[in-house]
């Protein structure tokens, strides 16, 4: 597999195939590179990448490499051009993916490994800010997330559910690092996110900059729902995140790992071993990670299992 724009988060393969409970194959993948559809550095996907590519080295001798992207729709491409043997994304953008709408032109061989976590809908102004509500955003400088994002998915359509056109939004397409240090810098007055909690760089951003984060309350994550593919639920981002005294009304959507439906069954078998085996200690960096539950895992809707996705649950279960 074509490594990508690859940031330096390469791991040569370290040792032989440890034991992993018995339940992890030896692999037969001498020389080849691969690679997992990351996003951006201070976001939990790379994070959560890079710890994944470390035990998968370890475990499984595997090279692999960690990329830096777009986010949930770049990694969508790459993954289903075979440029990544695994990416995360968005429900959302997956559905469209293997649907080939919205960013797609046409389906691509999409399935899913596991579900991960919910993440959450971030709507960051400054403290002072005089932005109250989504409806304020008119005619204001918002990033609206980076293009190929998942980000930019979401921020679209809560715009659209509250009746903001989103050419009326003065919108600057940046990444999450780009738009903290826009934010910062005074250049726009408000950005998305979409990620697990806590997102490491708002919370390093509220430790340096007073910030707030706007509602998004039932009505616009009922409108989203009917619109799109209904993957959207009702959530707070809650009291204590990021310095706020008090919980935010937001919307959370699932998160996936996804695979190619051509990635190697048993590969993907085996890594999905040492994803779980590897749970608490990929936690300890990343704490999203531990929300992974074997009961949940399976389920990806609209996305179908890989093959060797499925084996590994039966084998799991007895």
């Amino acid at each position: 597999m074509r490594a990508g724009r690859i940031r330096a988060a390469s791991l040569a393969a370290l040792l032989a195939l440890a034991a992993l409970t018995g339940c992890v194959g030896e692999p037969d993948h001498d020389g080849e590179v691969f690679e997992i559809a990351g996003g951006g550095a201070t976001g939990i996907y790379y994070g959560y990448g890079e710890q994944l590519a470390a035990v998968l080295a370890r475990d499984l001798g595997l090279h692999i490499e960690v990329a830096e992207t777009d986010g949930s729709v770049d990694n969508l491409r790459r993954v289903g051009a075979d440029d990544a043997l695994l990416g995360f994304a968005q429900s959302d953008a997956a559905a469209d993916a293997v649907a080939g709408t919205g960013a797609f032109t046409e389906p691509l061989p999409i399935t899913a490994v596991a579900r991960l976590y919910d993440e959450y809908v971030h709507l960051v102004v400054r403290a002072d800010s005089d932005l109250e509500g989504i409806a304020d955003l008119r005619d204001r400088a918002v990033s609206l997330g980076a293009d190929d994002s998942g980000v930019n998915v979401i921020a679209t359509r809560v715009l659209e559910a509250a009746g903001v056109d989103p050419s009326q939004v003065r919108n600057s397409p940046l990444g999450l690092a780009a738009s903290i240090d826009a934010l910062q810098r005074g250049e726009i007055e408000a950005f998305f996110w979409v990620g697990g909690l806590p997102t490491p760089g708002i919370e390093q951003l509220a430790q340096t900059t007073a910030t707030r984060l706007l509602p998004i309350d039932a009505a616009i994550v009922e409108s989203v729902n009917d619109r799109s593919a209904g993957v959207y639920g009702l959530a707070e981002l809650p009291a204590g995140i990021y310095g706020r005294d008090d919980p935010t009304p937001t919307m959370t959507v699932p998160n996936y790992l996804v695979a190619s439906a051509t990635a190697p069954p048993d590969l993907i078998r085996d890594a999905l071993a040492v994803l779980f085996a590897a749970r608490a200690e990929i936690a300890e960096q990343v704490p999203a990670a531990a929300l992974l539950d074997g009961r949940q895992a399976i389920f990806t809707a609209p996305i179908d299992l890989h093959p060797g996705a499925i084996e590994y649950y039966r084998d799991a279960r007895g």
